[in-house]
């Protein structure tokens, strides 16, 4: 192996997100801008001397290549080892238990998560500490000030690895091991479940349909659900990871899952519909003619955690973004522990997991995960969902029911309104930031404001602070309307309007959510002056 200097310039926008870098495909890859960021990497981390790294991927289009690209940067760069999921491939919450399994030094992770995927759709590459958790800001501050200031990279001539065996080689000095990406994912779920009750829910005449989406989680959903628990086959569908996610959307909601809805809200629904994403850690629960918010599944799963092994001495603590509802706060409260509101993006969790404040963390985009990793896990909520169906031997719907009875209600919705110019996108958040101080008492539509700030951070354990996380807005009732740019996206920008409203345990708790928050959308797009803004107020997704 001759490792060669590659002379570079800086390449602007290689700014990390909440989940690393997402670009278009065909920006990943054009010359030496995948380069540059995998260089400010190891730049960022002190050098890749010595180290191990876990590397895998969602399998979508340039995930292979971009692989053999990281594996030879590695190896120039005097990384010690590689542990890579065999084909490229690993989940997300697969590759942060390996990062932690094998007290690697972190790992690449390739995945633009629920973006599409393809040659004109989107890519992603992230790099996870050595917690298995995403890059803290600080480092991600690291990583962006290397893209800024490159000059050079280290790659070597080799041939490509043979990803499709797994087993051992080397690459000049630099060891690769090729691992199963679902034997010790699993066997890590071994452990947290019951998986015999769980069996005998299954062999009871108990139906689900799982829809991997063409995405990551097939392999490991069909080795688990209907190799190791009996689940019928067919029970997992669309469960080969394809380069472009069979020209769909892999983001597990009733938009893009719109089959799986179909069918959960049918005559014939199996007993539990659940979905996963383009990389495996969002997940969306549906029961017979029961739609399960991710809100409501973060409260329930929290209120319910002690059916599982893993969680029956109780749980620590409990962690939200500040967009989630707050119906885990009430499970919290009623638990007699903490209850902790961070910003969106999962590497927030990770101090408070670390320093065993919480147990369950959880976000309204579909994704929850708990100690176990630091990563939200799509099949881990999906797992914990059986196992409670197992021993509650209730249906989804009345578990749902049964939880607003004893802590009521969040009725709650996110409205996205996609591909807005982003200079008007901004203009609008600047405005209301500018508005904040004199909304209390202000009346919109048929709600009082009652009190309005930009949520910003300050982090219980190491003390860092995160400003500008979003606008709140509370009004007089139980309401609340949160208004921010998501970090996800890879063009223009996305405005994300996030509804709530507050219905008493002894309310009515059967109106559709739409219907219920018609006050609050109403109040909040005026409020905003969002026609004015950005020229439209319907969404372009609603979940």
């Amino acid at each position: 192996m001759q490792v060669e200097t590659k002379a570079t310039t800086p390449i602007d926008g290689q700014k990390p997100g909440t989940s690393g870098l997402r670009k278009k495909t065909r920006v990943f890859m054009e010359p030496g801008y995948l380069e540059n960021f995998v260089q400010s990497v190891f730049d960022a981390i002190g050098g890749g001397a010595g180290k191990t790294f876990v590397i895998g991927g969602d399998g979508r289009f340039f995930n292979a290549a971009a692989i053999q690209t990281i594996l030879k940067m590695a190896a120039a760069n005097g990384a010690a080892g590689a542990v890579v999921g065999r084909g490229g491939i690993l989940s997300t919450p697969a590759a942060s238990h390996l990062i932690r399994l094998n007290k690697t030094d972190g790992g690449f992770i390739l995945s633009a998560s629920h973006n599409p995927g393809g040659i004109d759709e989107d890519f992603g590459l992230k790099f996870n500490a050595e917690n298995g958790g995403p890059a803290p800001e600080a480092l991600t501050d690291r990583m962006f000030a290397a893209t800024q200031s490159m000059t050079r990279y280290f790659t070597c001539e080799a041939p490509d690895i043979d990803l499709g065996t797994t087993g051992e080689t080397t690459l000049g000095d630099m060891k690769v091991t090729v691992v199963d990406p679902v034997t010790d994912y699993q066997s890590l779920m071994e452990t947290l479940f019951d998986f015999d009750a769980i069996r005998a829910l299954f062999a009871s005449g108990f139906t689900m349909r799982f829809d991997a989406m063409h995405a990551v989680t097939g392999p490991y959903a069909t080795a688990i659900l209907e190799n190791t628990l009996g689940a019928p086959k067919g029970t997992v569908v669309n469960g080969t990871p394809l380069e472009d996610f069979g020209k769909g959307h892999p983001d597990p909601n009733p938009i893009w899952a719109k089959e799986l809805m179909d069918l959960m809200m049918g005559e014939n629904a199996p007993d539990l519909g659940a979905a996963s994403d383009g990389d495996g850690d969002r997940n969306m629960i549906v029961g017979r003619g029961a739609y399960v918010t991710p809100s409501d599944s973060l409260a329930i799963l929290a209120a319910n955690a002690t059916h599982a092994p893993a969680y029956k001495g109780g749980l620590a603590g409990i962690a939200r973004s500040m967009p989630t509802s707050a119906a885990a706060d009430r499970v919290a409260a009623a638990l007699g522990i903490k209850a902790y509101e961070t910003p969106t993006g999962w590497k927030f969790f990770g101090n408070l997991l670390d320093a065993g404040r919480v147990t369950i963390c959880g976000e309204e985009s579909a994704g929850t995960g708990s100690d176990h990793v630091r990563e939200k896990d799509g099949l881990w909520a999906v797992l914990l969902w059986l196992n409670i169906l197992a021993a509650r031997k209730a249906s989804v719907a009345e578990i749902l029911t049964d939880h607003w009875a004893t802590h009521g209600r969040d009725y709650y919705s996110r409205h996205d309104f996609e591909g807005i110019e982003t200079a008007k996108a901004e203009a609008l958040i600047s405005a209301l930031r500018a508005a904040l101080p004199s909304l209390a008492g202000q009346t919109f539509g048929d709600l009082t404001v009652a009190r309005a700030d930009e949520f910003s951070y300050d982090d219980p354990v190491d003390g860092s602070v995160s400003r500008n996380q979003g606008v709140r807005i509370y009004f007089d009732g139980g309401a609340r309307a949160v208004f921010r740019l998501s970090g996800t996206g890879t063009t223009g920008a996305t405005l994300r309007l996030y509804l709530e409203q507050y219905a008493a345990p002894d309310a009515d708790h059967s109106q559709d959510p739409q219907e219920a928050l018609a006050p609050v959308i109403t109040a909040a797009q005026t409020l905003c002056q969002m026609d004015n803004f950005i020229g439209r107020s319907t969404p372009d997704v609603i979940t």
